[in-house]
Protein backbone atom coordinates (compact mmCIF):
# COMPACT_ATOMS: atom_id res chain seq x y z
CA UNK A 1 0.00 0.00 0.00
CA UNK A 2 1.16 3.52 -0.79
CA UNK A 3 0.66 6.38 1.59
CA UNK A 4 -2.66 8.06 0.85
CA UNK A 5 -4.49 4.95 -0.32
CA UNK A 6 -6.79 2.85 1.87
CA UNK A 7 -6.67 -0.94 2.00
CA UNK A 8 -9.74 -1.30 -0.22
CA UNK A 9 -10.88 0.98 -3.03
CA UNK A 10 -14.27 0.77 -4.71
CA UNK A 11 -16.28 2.99 -7.04
CA UNK A 12 -19.63 3.26 -8.77
CA UNK A 13 -22.93 5.09 -8.73
CA UNK A 14 -24.69 6.07 -5.53
CA UNK A 15 -28.21 7.46 -5.89
CA UNK A 16 -30.66 9.43 -3.84
CA UNK A 17 -33.34 7.03 -2.57
CA UNK A 18 -37.00 7.73 -1.87
CA UNK A 19 -39.48 5.24 -0.45
CA UNK A 20 -42.89 5.35 1.26
CA UNK A 21 -43.23 4.75 4.95
CA UNK A 22 -44.43 1.37 6.21
CA UNK A 23 -43.98 -0.52 2.93
CA UNK A 24 -46.77 1.31 1.08
CA UNK A 25 -47.08 1.70 -2.68
CA UNK A 26 -45.84 5.07 -3.94
CA UNK A 27 -49.17 6.02 -5.53
CA UNK A 28 -50.90 5.52 -2.18
CA UNK A 29 -48.30 7.26 -0.04
CA UNK A 30 -48.53 10.84 1.14
CA UNK A 31 -44.90 10.96 2.33
CA UNK A 32 -41.58 9.60 1.06
CA UNK A 33 -38.52 8.92 3.20
CA UNK A 34 -35.26 10.22 1.79
CA UNK A 35 -31.98 8.31 1.89
CA UNK A 36 -29.42 7.02 -0.55
CA UNK A 37 -28.05 3.74 -1.79
CA UNK A 38 -25.53 2.18 -4.11
CA UNK A 39 -23.95 -1.26 -4.02
CA UNK A 40 -20.38 -0.03 -3.83
CA UNK A 41 -20.96 2.71 -1.26
CA UNK A 42 -23.04 0.30 0.83
CA UNK A 43 -20.07 -2.08 0.85
CA UNK A 44 -17.73 0.80 1.71
CA UNK A 45 -19.83 1.80 4.73
CA UNK A 46 -20.02 -1.83 5.83
CA UNK A 47 -16.25 -2.17 5.60
CA UNK A 48 -15.62 1.02 7.53
CA UNK A 49 -17.93 -0.11 10.33
CA UNK A 50 -16.01 -3.38 10.51
CA UNK A 51 -12.74 -1.52 10.96
CA UNK A 52 -11.34 -1.74 7.43
CA UNK A 53 -9.61 1.14 5.69
CA UNK A 54 -11.76 1.89 2.62
CA UNK A 55 -12.25 4.53 -0.03
CA UNK A 56 -15.17 5.11 -2.39
CA UNK A 57 -15.23 7.37 -5.40
CA UNK A 58 -17.68 8.18 -8.14
CA UNK A 59 -19.38 11.12 -9.79
CA UNK A 60 -22.32 12.81 -8.09
CA UNK A 61 -24.27 15.89 -9.02
CA UNK A 62 -23.32 19.16 -7.37
CA UNK A 63 -26.77 19.20 -5.83
CA UNK A 64 -28.24 18.59 -2.37
CA UNK A 65 -28.39 14.83 -2.95
CA UNK A 66 -24.74 14.53 -3.97
CA UNK A 67 -23.63 16.69 -1.05
CA UNK A 68 -25.67 14.62 1.40
CA UNK A 69 -24.14 11.40 0.09
CA UNK A 70 -20.57 12.70 0.36
CA UNK A 71 -21.07 14.10 3.86
CA UNK A 72 -22.64 10.89 5.11
CA UNK A 73 -19.96 8.63 3.62
CA UNK A 74 -17.24 10.84 5.08
CA UNK A 75 -18.96 10.74 8.45
CA UNK A 76 -19.03 6.93 8.29
CA UNK A 77 -15.25 6.85 7.96
CA UNK A 78 -15.10 6.24 4.20
CA UNK A 79 -12.41 8.14 2.29
CA UNK A 80 -14.21 10.18 -0.40
CA UNK A 81 -11.23 12.33 -1.37
CA UNK A 82 -11.40 11.12 -4.99
CA UNK A 83 -15.16 11.56 -5.42
CA UNK A 84 -16.37 14.30 -7.74
CA UNK A 85 -19.33 16.68 -7.62
CA UNK A 86 -20.32 17.48 -11.21
CA UNK A 87 -21.93 20.73 -12.23
CA UNK A 88 -22.93 19.26 -15.60
CA UNK A 89 -25.16 16.34 -14.59
CA UNK A 90 -27.34 15.40 -11.60
CA UNK A 91 -27.14 12.73 -8.95
CA UNK A 92 -29.18 9.70 -10.02
CA UNK A 93 -32.36 8.81 -8.15
CA UNK A 94 -34.27 5.66 -7.34
CA UNK A 95 -37.70 5.08 -5.87
CA UNK A 96 -38.53 1.89 -4.02
CA UNK A 97 -41.95 0.51 -3.10
CA UNK A 98 -43.79 -2.70 -2.30
CA UNK A 99 -46.33 -3.81 -4.87
CA UNK A 100 -48.43 -6.92 -4.26
CA UNK A 101 -46.00 -7.99 -1.55
CA UNK A 102 -42.93 -7.68 -3.77
CA UNK A 103 -40.22 -5.07 -3.91
CA UNK A 104 -40.22 -2.78 -6.95
CA UNK A 105 -37.48 -0.28 -7.83
CA UNK A 106 -37.80 2.61 -10.27
CA UNK A 107 -34.57 4.18 -11.56
CA UNK A 108 -34.01 7.74 -12.74
CA UNK A 109 -30.32 7.46 -13.53
CA UNK A 110 -30.01 7.95 -17.30
CA UNK A 111 -27.60 10.81 -18.04
CA UNK A 112 -26.65 11.01 -14.35
CA UNK A 113 -23.24 12.29 -13.33
CA UNK A 114 -22.09 8.74 -12.59
CA UNK A 115 -23.08 7.50 -16.04
CA UNK A 116 -20.57 9.96 -17.50
CA UNK A 117 -17.53 8.54 -15.69
CA UNK A 118 -14.54 8.12 -18.02
CA UNK A 119 -11.18 6.34 -17.70
CA UNK A 120 -9.36 9.68 -17.52
CA UNK A 121 -11.33 10.49 -14.35
CA UNK A 122 -9.49 7.76 -12.45
CA UNK A 123 -6.75 8.57 -9.97
CA UNK A 124 -4.65 5.60 -10.98
CA UNK A 125 -2.12 6.01 -8.17
CA UNK A 126 -4.98 5.78 -5.67
CA UNK A 127 -5.87 2.36 -7.08
CA UNK A 128 -2.23 1.26 -7.30
CA UNK A 129 -1.75 2.02 -3.61
CA UNK A 130 -4.59 -0.20 -2.39
CA UNK A 131 -4.49 -3.88 -1.44
CA UNK A 132 -7.80 -4.69 -3.14
CA UNK A 133 -10.08 -3.14 -5.76
CA UNK A 134 -13.78 -4.03 -5.42
CA UNK A 135 -16.01 -3.60 -8.46
CA UNK A 136 -19.52 -4.64 -9.45
CA UNK A 137 -21.28 -5.33 -12.71
CA UNK A 138 -23.66 -2.43 -12.08
CA UNK A 139 -21.08 0.18 -13.06
CA UNK A 140 -20.42 -1.52 -16.38
CA UNK A 141 -24.15 -1.42 -17.18
CA UNK A 142 -24.43 2.37 -16.89
CA UNK A 143 -22.76 3.41 -20.15
CA UNK A 144 -19.98 2.63 -22.60
CA UNK A 145 -17.72 5.15 -20.85
CA UNK A 146 -18.38 3.50 -17.47
CA UNK A 147 -17.52 0.14 -19.00
CA UNK A 148 -14.22 1.54 -20.24
CA UNK A 149 -13.57 3.07 -16.81
CA UNK A 150 -14.03 -0.29 -15.09
CA UNK A 151 -11.80 -1.96 -17.66
CA UNK A 152 -9.05 0.60 -17.09
CA UNK A 153 -9.33 0.33 -13.31
CA UNK A 154 -8.89 -3.44 -13.57
CA UNK A 155 -5.85 -3.05 -15.82
CA UNK A 156 -4.28 -0.56 -13.38
CA UNK A 157 -4.92 -2.89 -10.45
CA UNK A 158 -3.48 -5.92 -12.22
CA UNK A 159 -0.36 -4.06 -13.31
CA UNK A 160 0.23 -2.99 -9.69
CA UNK A 161 -0.47 -6.39 -8.14
CA UNK A 162 -3.66 -5.17 -6.46
CA UNK A 163 -6.19 -7.93 -5.89
CA UNK A 164 -9.61 -7.66 -7.52
CA UNK A 165 -12.96 -8.55 -6.00
CA UNK A 166 -15.90 -8.78 -8.41
CA UNK A 167 -19.61 -8.98 -7.58
CA UNK A 168 -21.69 -9.32 -10.79
CA UNK A 169 -24.73 -7.69 -9.16
CA UNK A 170 -26.94 -8.33 -12.18
CA UNK A 171 -29.46 -5.54 -12.77
CA UNK A 172 -31.54 -6.56 -15.76
CA UNK A 173 -33.46 -3.28 -15.64
CA UNK A 174 -30.25 -1.67 -16.88
CA UNK A 175 -29.39 -4.01 -19.74
CA UNK A 176 -30.25 -7.36 -21.30
CA UNK A 177 -28.79 -10.63 -20.11
CA UNK A 178 -27.06 -10.97 -23.49
CA UNK A 179 -25.30 -7.63 -22.99
CA UNK A 180 -24.45 -8.59 -19.43
CA UNK A 181 -22.87 -11.88 -20.48
CA UNK A 182 -20.80 -10.20 -23.19
CA UNK A 183 -19.38 -7.69 -20.72
CA UNK A 184 -19.22 -9.57 -17.42
CA UNK A 185 -17.87 -12.98 -18.43
CA UNK A 186 -14.50 -11.52 -19.57
CA UNK A 187 -14.27 -9.43 -16.39
CA UNK A 188 -14.82 -12.50 -14.23
CA UNK A 189 -11.62 -13.93 -15.71
CA UNK A 190 -9.65 -11.08 -14.13
CA UNK A 191 -10.95 -11.45 -10.57
CA UNK A 192 -9.13 -12.88 -7.57
CA UNK A 193 -12.42 -13.16 -5.65
CA UNK A 194 -15.71 -13.77 -7.46
CA UNK A 195 -18.88 -13.22 -5.42
CA UNK A 196 -21.95 -14.28 -7.44
CA UNK A 197 -25.36 -15.45 -6.34
CA UNK A 198 -26.53 -18.84 -7.55
CA UNK A 199 -29.38 -17.25 -9.51
CA UNK A 200 -26.90 -14.94 -11.24
CA UNK A 201 -24.68 -17.87 -12.22
CA UNK A 202 -27.62 -19.70 -13.78
CA UNK A 203 -28.29 -16.67 -15.96
CA UNK A 204 -24.66 -15.98 -16.84
CA UNK A 205 -23.80 -19.57 -17.72
CA UNK A 206 -27.24 -20.47 -19.14
CA UNK A 207 -27.67 -23.62 -17.08
CA UNK A 208 -29.10 -24.68 -13.73
CA UNK A 209 -26.85 -27.76 -13.58
CA UNK A 210 -24.52 -27.19 -10.66
CA UNK A 211 -21.89 -29.57 -12.01
CA UNK A 212 -21.69 -27.57 -15.24
CA UNK A 213 -21.46 -24.28 -13.37
CA UNK A 214 -18.85 -25.68 -10.99
CA UNK A 215 -16.76 -26.77 -13.98
CA UNK A 216 -16.93 -23.24 -15.37
CA UNK A 217 -15.87 -21.77 -12.04
CA UNK A 218 -13.01 -24.24 -11.79
CA UNK A 219 -11.55 -22.67 -14.94
CA UNK A 220 -11.26 -19.30 -13.21
CA UNK A 221 -8.23 -18.18 -11.23
CA UNK A 222 -10.61 -16.65 -8.68
CA UNK A 223 -11.75 -18.04 -5.38
CA UNK A 224 -15.51 -18.22 -5.98
CA UNK A 225 -18.04 -17.56 -3.23
CA UNK A 226 -21.48 -18.71 -4.42
CA UNK A 227 -24.31 -17.23 -2.38
CA UNK A 228 -27.78 -18.68 -2.12
CA UNK A 229 -27.15 -22.38 -2.63
CA UNK A 230 -30.12 -23.52 -0.61
CA UNK A 231 -29.41 -22.34 2.92
CA UNK A 232 -25.64 -22.26 2.43
CA UNK A 233 -22.79 -20.41 0.73
CA UNK A 234 -20.34 -22.47 -1.29
CA UNK A 235 -16.64 -21.59 -1.34
CA UNK A 236 -14.68 -23.00 -4.29
CA UNK A 237 -10.93 -22.65 -3.82
CA UNK A 238 -8.46 -24.48 -6.04
CA UNK A 239 -10.72 -27.48 -6.51
CA UNK A 240 -11.78 -27.64 -2.86
CA UNK A 241 -15.46 -27.08 -2.09
CA UNK A 242 -16.69 -25.93 1.33
CA UNK A 243 -20.31 -25.35 2.30
CA UNK A 244 -20.92 -22.66 4.95
CA UNK A 245 -24.46 -22.58 6.43
CA UNK A 246 -26.29 -19.26 6.60
CA UNK A 247 -26.17 -17.58 9.97
CA UNK A 248 -29.80 -17.48 11.19
CA UNK A 249 -31.65 -14.18 11.46
CA UNK A 250 -34.03 -13.76 14.38
CA UNK A 251 -36.37 -11.76 12.16
CA UNK A 252 -36.38 -10.62 8.55
CA UNK A 253 -37.52 -7.02 8.08
CA UNK A 254 -35.88 -5.94 4.81
CA UNK A 255 -33.63 -8.02 2.56
CA UNK A 256 -32.32 -4.99 0.62
CA UNK A 257 -28.61 -4.59 1.28
CA UNK A 258 -28.07 -8.15 2.49
CA UNK A 259 -25.74 -8.95 -0.40
CA UNK A 260 -23.74 -5.79 0.15
CA UNK A 261 -23.50 -6.58 3.86
CA UNK A 262 -22.28 -10.07 3.00
CA UNK A 263 -19.68 -8.66 0.61
CA UNK A 264 -18.46 -6.14 3.18
CA UNK A 265 -18.12 -8.88 5.77
CA UNK A 266 -16.18 -11.13 3.42
CA UNK A 267 -13.72 -8.44 2.35
CA UNK A 268 -13.28 -7.24 5.94
CA UNK A 269 -12.48 -10.81 6.95
CA UNK A 270 -9.81 -11.04 4.27
CA UNK A 271 -8.28 -7.76 5.46
CA UNK A 272 -8.18 -9.20 8.99
CA UNK A 273 -6.17 -12.15 7.71
CA UNK A 274 -8.97 -14.73 7.78
CA UNK A 275 -9.13 -17.66 5.38
CA UNK A 276 -11.81 -17.35 2.67
CA UNK A 277 -14.02 -19.84 4.54
CA UNK A 278 -13.75 -17.96 7.84
CA UNK A 279 -14.34 -14.70 5.98
CA UNK A 280 -17.57 -16.20 4.60
CA UNK A 281 -18.64 -17.06 8.14
CA UNK A 282 -18.12 -13.44 9.13
CA UNK A 283 -19.96 -12.35 5.97
CA UNK A 284 -22.93 -14.57 6.81
CA UNK A 285 -23.26 -12.99 10.25
CA UNK A 286 -23.01 -9.52 8.75
CA UNK A 287 -25.70 -10.27 6.16
CA UNK A 288 -28.03 -11.78 8.74
CA UNK A 289 -27.84 -8.65 10.87
CA UNK A 290 -28.54 -6.36 7.91
CA UNK A 291 -31.89 -8.00 7.07
CA UNK A 292 -33.22 -7.36 10.57
CA UNK A 293 -33.57 -3.61 9.99
CA UNK A 294 -34.87 -1.44 7.17
CA UNK A 295 -32.58 0.39 4.78
CA UNK A 296 -29.78 -0.11 2.27
CA UNK A 297 -26.86 0.49 4.65
CA UNK A 298 -28.28 1.80 7.90
CA UNK A 299 -28.39 -1.66 9.51
CA UNK A 300 -24.78 -2.55 8.70
CA UNK A 301 -23.24 -3.55 12.06
CA UNK A 302 -20.15 -2.35 13.85
CA UNK A 303 -17.26 -4.78 14.38
CA UNK A 304 -17.99 -5.21 18.08
CA UNK A 305 -21.48 -6.55 17.31
CA UNK A 306 -20.24 -9.03 14.71
CA UNK A 307 -17.36 -10.10 16.94
CA UNK A 308 -19.81 -10.95 19.70
CA UNK A 309 -21.73 -13.21 17.36
CA UNK A 310 -18.57 -14.82 16.05
CA UNK A 311 -17.35 -15.63 19.53
CA UNK A 312 -20.86 -16.63 20.66
CA UNK A 313 -20.74 -14.17 23.54
CA UNK A 314 -24.00 -13.83 25.38
CA UNK A 315 -26.06 -10.71 24.84
CA UNK A 316 -26.57 -8.68 27.98
CA UNK A 317 -29.45 -6.20 28.05
CA UNK A 318 -29.34 -3.43 30.61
Amino acid sequence: MREGSPQIVTFGETMALFMPEEHKAIERASKLEQGFGGAESNVAIGLARLGASVGWFGALGNDPFGKLILKTLRGEGVDVSRANLSGEAPTGMMFREHVAGRLAVHYFRKHSAASRMRPEDLDEDYIRGAKLLHITGITTALSDSCRSTVRRAIDVAKEAGVQISFDPNLRLKLWSIEEARETLLPLIQEADYFLPGWDELKLLYQTDDYKEVKAKLAELKAISVVKGMGDSTIVLNKGEETSVPFYPAEQVVDTVGAGDGFCAGFLAGLMKGMSPVDAVRLASINGSLVVQMRGDWEALPEWEVVEQRMSAKAWVER
